[in-house]
């Protein structure tokens, strides 16, 4: 019978600090595994050795959660090749590979058991690990191996001849073989019959002192049956399943126990070993009640040998002191490079070795120690690698069949009879019982999950078997009482248990309803029954249940059996519940969207009636992601429908926009109708005006070029009129007569002269000229007189004041502190801004093309650039521009003198002579407007 074989790790390509390859070797939950170095290079290799030489009938490997190898191949040999002289060794034989999913499915958060079926004989096992899957976790590009598992048996005791004759007499009788699939693996007499005790998941979630024990008791278990003590056997193997659940237990605590000293929260690791104690204790006290724990069985797990697990009742026991490396220790050879440390000879202990098992631990201890071969130095292309070569007798197929254990326990290992049903479980399955019978009724009310499960699976083999030729009635009632313990299943907490009624209710569905002939109502009466406890399950907890609840009724709503009837698509577009859970609501939403996707809006059970209403109050729920989902459902909807899509929503106004996800989808809704959205909108005008900016500033250059040249000819103009002068004053000397003839003729300025005087003393702002503008003068034009302008209370710079409101909100030094108000469009301290808005006693503004803003007087007056000087130079202008006063006294005083000079012209007279008659303007003049009367 194939069991647990023990093995020593002979060396291996490396590993990082903590984690050695001699940790696989031990099998509990605390185990750290094996782990490559960091950045290695690939591929990495380890090298195993069995106790003895046996045939390999099943490995198995548990991955790490994120450090995973893409694939890992399998090499066996019956003895360590020697590389220095290949003729004289055996080289490892490749017996195939597998590949390990990446794990993102899961966020690398669970761990990958991989169980391998394999025919293969030899006492070392060669592991080669190639290159790690790529994640955000794995950050030094390593691989790792949490534990390792081989179970077969000794080469010696494989054949068939060794089968015992009561064995054969048995099967003779029973009309089957040993080869008959039907009962196979179902009784421990079997030669292929693997013990659940040996799977590789009992002692990676079993704390390993309970696993002793189970173990032992397992032994008494089997002598009691073979001494056909069965009420004793029944005792035993009730406390087997049991203790299996407190071992799991245990091993739980101890795992939290470790994490809280990892944290250092030593408060919390006390509690644990403390809980840990007393259950432990109470556990065994009852143990002990009922006499099946005797004080040789509780032994710590220091107390067990340190080495791997030795099969007891091997009797090829006695050939391991004969292994290829012991004969290597007797031929004195020099050693090439010992693979690990010697002080470290002392292997880790499994925690798991049955004390008849210490002679042969301890030969193949000590052959470890003077291992005298490391094959980690030659470089690993000039390894000798063949291919798999076909024996006498045996085909190898590569790759091997492999199994992957979705269930931490394994299947099957319950056996016997469950728990009878309760008064209350009779009474609510009745129904079920008169079909089924009470046995298998009450394996599915059981409180132990194996029973539940075997029961489904013994359901679903007794449909599968019904004959054609049964009447409907029977038929019927047998459909009933199914989906009776399917709807019950389907609640069920264990994922294992929830899977089986999955498939069954699927077998249901598209085999055994269509192969009777029992037509759709029976169909519509399963689904109906079986969908609102599914649509439940899409609301677990557990994200592993909730994704395989919602792929399942996908699957479901797509089958040609139950599409037609358009059953599914009614239910999930219920409007969702505000009071329903966060991820129950989730998958609902997300299912609608796949499954609109794959059946569409007709004769499928949707309608843009149904799906908008559902999507519209999707859009008010709490949670973000739903309201995401259903966005993208109305996109979708809006490419197919357009218009009608419409009449669900609000109109698109400002009002609505101002809704982000309303927004959102009219955006949306312009992008599919390939029209520019309004971020669209604002970045063409951004790109306009940034435009218009560039030719200003190029039209800036040109003009101040133009400038340059004007002024250039202004100096060349000033330099003719000295020579001009220079030659008139000497005309003057030789006919002073001329001179004296036209006493009051005036000069005539040069055409240049008048041009460069005009634009150096004129401002660009007002069109004010006057003599004293010269760029000081002009500066302080600027900052004091000119009415164009005005002073920034803020910032203190010299601003239009018809930019005045552009400079507070982009411009000035506390621009931040403003605020515009949509109402007047003017900028408002933002302290000030909320009650500005809430009076509403602001002037409202009117389209710049209707009218300009004056920010002074808050007034809207005529458009356009010449209308700007009227309003804040005028006398009938703005009321609040300070500058206009001072404007408006130098104009007249400038008018008055030029009336003044008008009449002196026309009467000949001096100047002098009425300048005490001329009347002074209110307010007086400045001094600058009086120099430039007396000059005059």
């Amino acid at each position: 019978m194939p069991h647990k074989i023990g093995f020593i790790v002979v060396s291996s390509s490396g590993h990082e600090d903590g984690f050695s390859a001699k940790e696989l070797m031990v099998h509990a939950p605390t185990v750290n595994g094996w782990r490559s170095p960091r950045f290695c290079q690939f591929p990495q290799e380890i090298v195993l050795q069995m106790v003895e030489r046996c045939r390999v009938r099943k490995l198995q490997l548990l991955a790490h959660q994120y450090m995973i190898s893409s694939k890992i191949e399998f090499y066996i040999s019956d003895s360590l090749p020697e590389y220095f002289a290949p003729y004289q060794a055996e080289r490892f034989r490749r017996l195939g590979y597998v590949s390990l999913c990446d794990n993102e499915k899961t966020g690398c958060k669970a761990r990958e058991l991989k169980s391998v079926y394999v025919d293969a004989v030899g006492q070392f096992l060669k592991l080669i690990f190639h290159k790690n899957h790529v994640n955000r976790y794995n950050l030094y590009s390593q691989v790792a191996l949490v534990a390792v598992n081989i179970i077969g048996d000794p080469e010696d005791c494989s054949d068939e001849s060794n089968i015992s004759s009561r064995e054969k007499l048995i099967d003779h009788y029973l009309g089957q073989s040993s080869e008959d699939s039907g009962l196979e693996g179902s009784y421990v007499g079997k030669t292929d019959y693997i013990s659940p005790l040996d799977d590789l998941a009992f002692d990676m979630y079993q704390d390993p002192e309970v696993a002793q024990i189970i173990r032992r008791l397992d032994e008494k278990k089997r002598e009691a049956v073979q001494k056909e003590r069965y009420d004793h056997a029944k005792k035993l193997k009730q406390a087997i399943a049991d203790l299996q659940k407190v071992g799991e237990r245990l091993g739980r605590y101890d795992v939290e126990k470790r994490c809280a000293v990892e944290k250092e929260d030593y408060d919390l690791a006390k509690e644990k070993k403390q809980q840990m104690e007393q259950y432990r204790s109470k556990v065994y006290q009852q143990l002990q009640l009922h006499n099946l724990l005797d004080s040789e069985m509780i032994r710590k797990p220091f107390d067990f040998p340190l080495a791997p697990l030795v099969h007891s009742g091997s009797p090829c026991l006695q050939k391991s002191a004969q292994s290829p490396l012991h004969q290597e220790e007797q031929t004195g050879e020099k050693p090439y490079v010992e693979p690990f440390p010697p002080a470290r000879t002392q292997l880790p202990s499994p925690l798991n070795v049955p004390p008849k098992q210490q002679a042969a631990v301890g030969q193949l201890s000590a052959s470890v120690s003077l291992s005298k071969i490391n094959v980690d130095l030659l470089p690993y292309d000039e390894r000798p690698l063949p291919a798999v070569l076909k024996q006498q007798g045996e085909t190898n197929v590569e790759p091997e069949k492999v199994e992957e254990d979705v269930s931490v326990v394994p299947k099957g290992s319950t056996v016997g009879e469950p728990e009878p049903l309760t008064e209350k479980a009779l009474r609510e399955a009745s129904s079920a019982i008169e079909v089924l019978g009470e046995t298998l009724v009450a394996g599915a009310y059981s409180k132990t999950w194996s029973y539940r499960e075997d029961a489904l699976l013994s359901l679903y083999n007794k449909i599968m078997t019904v004959p054609v030729g049964t009447s409907k009635e029977d038929l019927k009632s047998l459909l009933r009482a199914t989906i009776f313990l399917i709807r019950r299943a389907i609640k069920d907490l264990v994922p294992s248990v929830f899977q089986a009624s999955l498939k069954l209710l699927k077998m249901i569905i598209t085999q055994y309803i269509p192969k009777h002939k029992l037509g759709k109502p029976e169909t519509t009466l399963s689904v109906e029954k079986t969908l609102p406890n599914l649509l439940t399950r899409t609301g677990d907890s557990s994200a592993r249940l909730r994704i395989i609840a919602s792929n399942f009724i996908q699957e479901l709503a797509l089958c040609k059996e139950i599409k037609p009837l358009q059953i599914i698509p009614t239910y999930l577009v219920q409007p969702l519940k505000q009071n329903s859970s966060t991820h129950l609501a989730m998958s609902q939403t997300d299912l609608l969207a796949r499954l609109l996707k794959d059946l569409g809006t007709e004769t499928s059970g949707f309608t843009v009636d149904n799906v908008m209403r559902f999507s519209v109050s999707a859009l008010e729920h709490r949670i973000y992601e739903i309201r995401e989902i259903a966005i993208k459902i109305i996109l979708d909807m809006y490419k197919k429908h357009r218009t009608l899509i419409l009449e669900y929503l609000p109109a698109d106004d400002g009002n609505t926009r101002k809704n982000v996800l309303y927004k959102t989808l009219f955006e949306g809704f312009a992008k599919i109708d390939g029209k520019a959205t309004v971020a669209d909108v604002r970045a063409q005008k951004k790109a306009a005006t940034e435009e218009a900016e560039k030719q200003k500033k190029e039209e800036i250059k040109v003009l101040q070029v133009q400038l340059a040249a004007l002024r250039e000819i202004q100096a060349e103009a000033e330099m003719e009129k000295d020579k001009e002068s220079d030659t008139r004053k000497v005309k003057n000397q030789d006919d002073p007569q001329r001179k004296a003839g036209h006493p009051n003729a005036p000069e005539v300025p040069d055409d240049h002269t008048s041009v460069g005087n005009y634009l150096d003393f004129l401002c660009i702002f007002c069109g004010e000229r006057d003599d004293s503008f010269t760029e000081e003068g002009l500066d302080l034009h600027y900052w004091k007189h000119c009415p164009m302008l005005t002073r920034c209370e803020h910032c203190k710079q010299v601003v239009e004041i018809a930019s005045l409101t552009e400079h507070l909100l982009t411009e000035c030094d506390k621009r931040d502190e403003f605020g515009k108000c949509h109402r007047c469009c003017e900028a408002i301290l933002k302290e000030e801004l909320p009650k500005h808005i809430k009076i509403k006693a602001c002037n409202p503004a009117r389209s710049e093309k209707l009218a300009n803003r004056c920010p002074l007087c808050h007034e809207n007056f005529t458009p356009g650039e010449e209308a700007w000087k009227s309003h804040l130079t005028g006398p009938a202008g703005c009321t609040m521009n300070l500058r206009k006063a001072y404007y408006l006294q130098k104009t007249q005083a400038t008018q008055l003198g030029k009336a003044v000079d008008s009449v002196m012209a026309k009467s000949g007279t001096s100047g002098s002579k009425f300048g005490s008659k001329i009347p002074t303007p209110k307010g007086g003049l400045n001094k600058s407007t009086s120099r430039a009367y007396t000059k005059r």
